[in-house]
């Protein structure tokens, strides 16, 4: 996933040494055949089932790309050296990370590596973004984030953004006014000024009235026309939806 200020997300996807644009398929007939086997994405091993979308169960158990900080960045301890991997720790967890609102069919609060920006914002499928504080490490953005949940939400709802279903457009700003004024003492001085609005636009033709989720494991052949993509979703003609992030790992052969 790509995008720069004003243009449109981009997509690809990789299939063995080879990679598809997917952009330019949109509008185009599809057909996605699961080859039934699994391959973990950490270590490459074979695997009768994927664990936190596209883990064996070693890995499961011992990567740091599925330790209890990926979801909770709160309870990261690197900055106290504890990790199960205090290298990939150093250029993760231990660099600056962004607390920011976004706009995914309603507003939300998260947290991002600094490198990860506008990727983060593309992956959930958010249509703006302001940031609203700086950290240094990993736990004290999540820390941040926990506080701030009592505020805003933290999830998406993947069937509105999808619908792309929202009545109100929030004011990023004025909201981002309203989490500097309940910000306690401690958190203060890790906030920006910075109000500039990122904006993220994304290629679909078409916006479904209701989804219909798809998965390999139930439907191993999924044909149809991709009408667009947005967040982690492949977006298929009849409202069928496809989070291609959930099969990750997943030997498939793509027909166009």
């Amino acid at each position: 996933m790509s995008t720069a200020p004003g243009e449109v997300a981009r997509y690809a996807l990789s299939f063995g040494s080879e990679t598809a644009d997917m952009n330019s398929l949109i509008g185009r007939e599809l057909s996605l055949e699961f080859l039934n086997e699994i391959y973990c994405i950490g270590c490459g091993r074979k695997t009768a089932r994927s664990f936190a979308q596209g883990f064996c169960y070693p890995c499961l158990i011992s990567s740091p790309l599925t330790d209890k900080c990926i979801l909770h960045p709160e309870l990261c301890e690197a900055h106290e050296g504890i990790s199960r991997d205090m290298e990939w720790s150093r250029s993760h967890c231990l660099q600056d990370h962004f607390v920011y609102l976004s706009d995914t069919t309603g507003l939300k609060v998260g947290v991002t590596r600094v490198s990860q920006i506008p990727t983060r914002w593309i992956d959930q499928g958010a249509t703006r973004a302001v940031l609203i504080a700086r950290t240094p490490n990993r736990f004290l953005a999540g820390s941040i984030e926990v506080f701030l949940k009592g505020h805003f939400r933290d999830k998406t709802n993947w069937r509105n953004m999808l619908t792309n279903k929202q009545p109100v457009k929030p004011d990023l700003l004025k909201e981002k006014e309203r989490a500097f004024g309940v910000m306690p003492p401690e958190f203060t001085q890790y906030l920006i000024d910075d109000n500039e609005i990122t904006s993220v636009n994304f290629p679909v033709r078409e916006y479904p009235v209701k989804v219909t989720a798809l998965s390999f494991d139930k439907t191993p052949e999924i044909k149809g026309t991709l009408m667009g993509i947005k967040g982690q979703y492949l977006i298929f003609d009849g409202g069928r939806v496809l989070n291609i992030r959930k099969h990750n790992g997943y030997k498939v052969n793509m027909q166009v």
